[in-house]
């Protein structure tokens, strides 16, 4: 075997390994319940020790959001591909909806999307999780309005546009994800759907008269 190319194959192999405890771990959440299951659990699925899972996971929060992390790496990348001086939430809407066009190959690239959706619902069904996830949003929405700010060359800390519009952005989008959640079809394309008609709605809800 070529030694140039060992570090490349033990790269896939921990990327192998992780992936697993990833898949496992959300499975395991999704049909017993994050508070009923443990770190030990999920690494005896795999056949890895604890210290295996500490290596790729700093707990079991993390697994819950790791996706997640990736669908919002992929949104912010595609905001910062908008044109300029395309309008802040139009930039927004075309990045979210450009966005779940192109998410799925990702996603499946790490757990089949059905898993991926399934734990949605866990979070907004869990208490801690949902904590959680409020407050990454919080923190997200403020990176998000920084890149708002920059493309349209103000400062957030004196001009209130750019976080204004990502917390009404934000907001859709907690309503749509908590719909979606309590609906029948947990489908990428049922979500795309709901974001697409709430998005929609945005400018007659804030008409003077309905």
């Amino acid at each position: 075997m070529d030694t140039a190319s060992r570090p490349g194959l033990r790269e896939r192999k921990k990327q192998r390994t992780r992936d697993t405890l990833l898949r496992r771990g959300l499975e395991l959440f999704t049909t017993q319940g994050y508070e009923h299951t443990t770190v030990d659990e999920i690494a005896e699925a795999v056949d890895v020790s604890q210290r295996t899972f500490f290596r790729y996971f700093a707990g079991k929060e993390d697994v819950v959001f790791f996706v997640q992390d990736v669908v919002e790496s992929h949104f912010v990348a595609e905001i910062r591909r908008r044109p300029a001086g395309e309008p802040p939430l139009e930039a927004l809407r075309q990045a979210v909806l450009t966005g779940w066009d192109r998410i799925g190959e990702a996603i499946e690239e790490l757990v089949p999307v059905g898993l991926h959706l399934r734990t949605y619902q866990l979070i907004g069904e869990t208490p801690a999780l949902l904590a959680i996830h409020l407050r990454r949003s919080a923190e997200w929405e403020e990176q998000i309005a920084r890149i708002i700010a920059a493309r349209e060359d103000i400062d957030p800390d004196t001009d209130p546009r750019p976080r204004v519009a990502v917390a009404l952005f934000g907001g859709v989008m907690r309503v749509t994800e908590r719909m979606w959640s309590s609906g029948g079809d947990i489908s990428v394309a049922a979500m795309r759907e709901l974001t697409v008609r709430h998005l929609d709605a945005i400018g007659p809800a804030l008409a003077r008269s309905w």
